[in-house]
């Protein structure tokens, strides 16, 4: 986001834990939703709180994963850099 000159509109500090419910409240926003762990990408159309999304947009601590990202109506949970660059054009 730095190298394009992109600024944040809110930042949400690390030390405070987003769980389920802000997890679900995220997910119905959102048009498009892409989840990415390692390197495995997962894409889900949004407007929902399906058990399957929610599940997989939280870690092993029930915490919602870092980073999460909403760009216009897409939600980026986790870091795939193709997803980013695209996303962020």
């Amino acid at each position: 986001m730095e190298a394009r000159g992109i600024e944040a509109a809110e930042k949400v500090s690390a030390s405070k834990k987003l769980g389920e419910a802000d997890a679900k409240k995220l997910a119905k926003a959102a048009k498009t939703i892409h989840i990415a762990k390692g390197k495995k990408l997962d894409t889900f159309e949004g407007g929902s709180a399906k058990a399957a999304i929610i599940e997989k947009m939280l870690g092993a601590t029930g915490n919602l994963r870092a980073p999460t990202i909403k760009v216009g109506d897409t939600l980026l949970v986790g870091f795939n850099e193709d997803v980013y660059d695209e996303a962020m054009d």
